[in-house]
């Protein structure tokens, strides 16, 4: 079987076992959901205030709502599946395989891109519904997608190799999802952070997934090139270190 085969091998495989789990189902599509519900419907925005927080256009919190599905799902779900195979001692019984483990990441990243696929469009609808936003519509936003979910499943992929459990791989995503979400140019505008923390802000990779975004956004402004490119070489990397992690005994 060449490459290819086994990585579509793997591929149907993990999608049937993603099916089969109708609560993993369930949350990767309600969370995002009950996001913009809370801030986009509920706290709503208003641009004529004066300060604070949700002040922007709600064109401009569209990067922030796409990228809760683009961060958080690859992060628990390959930390979690990771540490999973390894409670179940199944990369011994890989290595016994052609399967690689660049092979069983790149399938593992394809399922994670079809799903956050499905619930990036269920978000730009309901941001749509809800808020009245405009909505990013260049195909530019597709290989955004792509790349930050590359980059993330890498990432991922380390959290659940490092990690003792899967509730230790869960609980490190939502430790790290949850400052990047917020810290990273997607809900709080730069402006209402310290000075000091500017160049922090531009060591997270999810800063380039915003703006870039944010960029494709109509009535918002930005380099659209630029941050797809930095996002494209950061998503590399991860993918490498990612499959590096994986163990092939444990």
């Amino acid at each position: 079987m060449t490459a290819t085969g086994r990585v579509a091998a793997e591929f149907d495989a993990a999608w049937r076992s993603f099916l089969r789990r109708k609560t993993a189902v369930f949350f990767t599509f309600f969370f995002p959901v009950l996001l913009i519900v809370i801030f986009g419907a509920l706290v709503r925005t208003d641009p004529g205030a004066g300060g604070g927080l949700f002040t922007e256009p709600p064109e401009y919190y569209v990067p922030g709502y796409v990228a809760t599905v683009v961060l958080f799902t690859p992060l628990s779900r390959l930390g979690s599946t990771v540490a999973r195979h390894r409670e179940g001692n199944r990369f011994e019984k890989l290595a016994t395989t052609p399967l690689s483990r660049a092979e069983w990441l790149a399938a593992r990243t394809l399922v994670n891109t079809v799903i956050i696929g499905i619930a990036s469009l269920l978000v730009l609808v309901l941001v749509a519904v809800l808020t009245g936003a405009a909505l990013p519509l260049s195909p530019l936003l597709v290989p955004y997608i792509v790349f930050g979910v590359v980059l993330f499943c890498g990432v991922g992929a380390v959290l659940g190799a490092v990690t003792e459990s899967q509730d230790g791989a869960v609980t490190a995503s939502n430790t790290i999802g949850l400052p990047l979400l917020f810290l990273s140019d997607t809900f709080v505008p730069p402006e209402l952070l310290p000075e000091w923390f500017g160049p922090l802000q531009n060591l997270s990779p999810l800063t380039y997934f915003a703006r870039g975004v944010r960029a494709l956004t109509p009535g918002q402004s930005g380099d659209p090139l630029g941050p797809l490119a930095i996002l494209a070489v950061l998503a590399a990397i991860s993918f490498v270190i990612g499959a590096y992690a994986i163990p092939q005994t444990d």
